[in-house]
C-alpha cells in the first residue's frame, strides 16, 4: 500500500480511472434525477442519495469478486453463430429497461401525466429505489469490468469508485434541480438514455459502439441546448426590459 502512494504511475492510473468512473456515472445521475422526479418533493432527495450509495456498495462488491466477473463473460450459449453470455443478457436487459423507462417518461411528459412535480401517489418509493437498483446493477457491471481493465490493484479501483460517487453526490442535487427546471433539457436527458439504451443491447449483441462517439454525440447536443437556453433567456430580457 505504501509503495502505491509513491507510485506516480498508479496515482495516475487513479486519476485517469476516477474521470473514466465519473463521465459513465453521468448516465446514473441523469436515470436518478428522472426517476426520482416521480417522487413527492420531499423524497426526492433521500432517494438519490440512497441510488448512489447503492450504486457504490455494489461497485465495490463486484470488484472484490473478480472471478465472478470474469466469468460473467464466459459463453453461455449460442444463438445464429452469437455467443450470448451472462454479461450480455445483463446488459441488453438494461437497455430494454432504459428504452421502455425512457419512451414511457416521454410519453408522461407530451400527454402531460404526472409533469415532474414528483405529486404524492405518483410513484412508491420502494418501487424507485427497486429501479435504481437495477439500473445500478447494469452501470455497475460495466463500471467494474473498466475499472478491471484499466488497472491492477483493488485498492486504486476502490479509490477511484469513491471519488467517482463523491462527484456524483455533489453534482446530482444541482444536475436534477437543473433538469426539471428546464423540460426541453429534461427532453434531451430521456434522448440521451434511449441512446444508451440502444447502445447496451448493441455491446450485448457484441456489436460495440465506441463510447467516444456516443460522448461526442451527447456533448454536441447538450452545447445546442445551452445555446438555446442562453438566446431564450436573453429574448426573455429583451421581453421584460422597458427601455
Amino acid at each position: 500500500m505504501l509503495e502505491l502512494l509513491t507510485d506516480p504511475a498508479a496515482w495516475a492510473s487513479l486519476a485517469t480511472l476516477a474521470l473514466l468512473e465519473i463521465v459513465l456515472g453521468v448516465d446514473n445521475v441523469i436515470f436518478l434525477s428522472i426517476v426520482s422526479s416521480r417522487l413527492p418533493v420531499e423524497q426526492q432527495r433521500k432517494a438519490r442519495r440512497i441510488g448512489l450509495m447503492l450504486a457504490l456498495a455494489g461497485r465495490i462488491i463486484l470488484l472484490f469478486a473478480l472471478s465472478w466477473i470474469i466469468g460473467l463473460t464466459a459463453p453461455l450459449f449460442e444463438i445464429f453463430a452469437l455467443e450470448i453470455s451472462w454479461r450480455d443478457i445483463i446488459l441488453a436487459a438494461g437497455g430494454l429497461f432504459l428504452l421502455v423507462k425512457a419512451t414511457s417518461e416521454i410519453h408522461a411528459m407530451l400527454e402531460g401525466e404526472g409533469g415532474g412535480h414528483g405529486k404524492p401517489g405518483a410513484a412508491i418509493f420502494a418501487s424507485v429505489l427497486v429501479q435504481i437498483f437495477l439500473l445500478d446493477l447494469v452501470f455497475s457491471l460495466d463500471s467494474v469490468l473498466t475499472a478491471i481493465g484499466m488497472a491492477d490493484h483493488i485498492e486504486i479501483m476502490v479509490a477511484a469508485i469513491v471519488i467517482a460517487i463523491g462527484v456524483m453526490l455533489l453534482a446530482a442535487e444541482p444536475l436534477s434541480a437543473f433538469v426539471h427546471k428546464h423540460p426541453t433539457v429534461k427532453m434531451l436527458a430521456l434522448a440521451f438514455l434511449l441512446l444508451i439504451g440502444v447502445a447496451l443491447i448493441a455491446e450485448a449483441v457484441e456489436f460495440h459502439i465506441p463510447r467516444g462517439f456516443l460522448y461526442f454525440g451527447i456533448a454536441f447536443a447538450t452545447g445546442v441546448e445551452i445555446l438555446n437556453l442562453l438566446v431564450r433567456r436573453r429574448t426573455a430580457q429583451d421581453t421584460t426590459d422597458p427601455s
